[in-house]
């Protein structure tokens, strides 16, 4: 949907404020999902959650085609659709990060950040196929192209029916949250979750709209030199920094991409320039990219026993930034007289506490606190 919010704009009459609750309500409902699916997955397992996440997130993308046309307020539709799709995109969220540490792989960390780069691989795709779609068949039949997007998470209902699937407590035993919890990298790794969440998409929920409103420059090269570049640009690092992450501190990484992400926030609001604002844009990509996987890595890495609860806990907070750093955008653009690029210089706040959290995580690393593997 961000790719069509200017769209939607003119087709339904929605205000910026408007397009920001159809975000905030995405991530809160995906918010509640994180909280609840540990206990809803120990009841039914991995496999048949699988399965109805993606069932689900197929609902809520068909659902487009048609709802907000069956309600009298079209927002309404739109609000349904939203909230379907980010309850089959919560289950994927906690679910896919503690299978793939359970794949019996020799470098655990390296496929993290390969099926991290997979997302970004999406989020890429999505934007091409969506923009050769917009020129040729136009954007008002943007209704077929929900429908064509929807057979993704189809065939992941159909394919997970058969792949195999090995769990955490199968590889590791069950750990204990109660003694996560007491784990002082924990609740550091978990503020740096929310940061990481916020840092990401408050770029790439507004990228497109930025272009389009904000630097004026064309839909299509709005989407491709904003949205598109900053997810492509995010998966290619990811897949280097899979490469690499063996060789080198993964905090020192981190770091460098906090550093870099304030200095991709700045330059893209406060540019004059739309080429160096675009710039800002894609380079916030490559800033995010080791964020979220790493986090993740140095949760199994000095969490003993990370059970699928960590997982999901870790989810919850990253979700937690997710609606955080869009609505903040939002919510400050639309006091500003729609001025996206004033809501987006206050993102720098969070890859700012991102580093400060990681400093912490270091000294806390060298002091030794933190409970070792069995």
């Amino acid at each position: 949907m961000p790719l069509l919010f200017v769209h939607f704009q003119s087709e339904f009459g929605f205000s910026l404020n408007s397009l920001t609750v159809l975000i905030t309500v995405t991530f809160i409902t995906e918010i509640v999902i994180d909280a609840l699916s540990p206990f809803f997955i120990k009841k039914i397992g991995y496999r048949k959650s699988m399965i109805l996440a993606n069932i689900l997130s197929f609902s809520g993308f068909a659902g487009l085609s048609f709802l907000p046309d069956i309600f009298q307020n079209h927002y309404i539709g739109f609000l349904v659709s939203a909230a379907l799709y980010a309850i089959g995109g919560g289950f994927d969220e906690v679910l896919v990060s503690p299978i793939v540490e359970a794949c019996p792989t020799k470098n655990k960390a390296a496929a993290m950040r390969f099926v991290h780069s997979a997302f970004c691989i999406g989020c890429a795709a999505v934007v091409l196929g969506s923009t050769l779609f917009f020129k040729t068949a136009g954007i008002e039949n943007w209704r077929f192209l929900a429908v064509i997007w929807a057979a993704v998470p189809l065939f992941n209902a159909v394919y997970f029916c058969f792949v195999p699937i090995r769990t955490l407590e199968e590889e590791k035993g069950r750990g204990k949250f109660s003694d996560m919890i007491k784990n002082p990298l924990f609740w550091v790794l978990g503020g740096a979750m929310v940061c990481t969440g916020a840092s990401e998409l408050s770029m790439s929920q507004w990228a497109s709209a930025f272009a389009e409103s904000g630097l004026h420059v064309s839909k299509t090269t709005g989407d491709l030199l904003g949205p598109c570049a900053f997810a492509a640009l995010m998966g290619v690092s990811r897949v280097i920094y899979g490469n690499v992450c063996g060789k080198v501190d993964i905090i020192k990484i981190m770091m460098c991409g906090a550093l870099l992400c304030i200095a991709s926030y700045l330059t893209a609001s406060l540019s004059e320039n739309p080429v160096l604002a675009l710039i800002g844009c894609c380079v916030c990509g490559i800033a995010v990219a080791p964020m979220w996987p790493g986090a993740f890595s140095l949760a199994a890495k000095h969490i003993p026993n990370a059970s699928t609860a960590m997982f999901a806990a870790y989810a919850f907070l990253g979700d937690v930034g997710c609606t955080a750093g869009p609505t903040m955008v939002g919510v400050i653009s639309g006091n500003s007289d729609d001025n996206i690029s004033k809501g987006l210089i206050w993102s720098v706040i969070f890859p700012a506490l991102m580093f400060l959290c990681l400093i912490f995580v270091k000294r806390l690393s060298k002091s030794n606190v933190k409970i070792r593997k069995k």
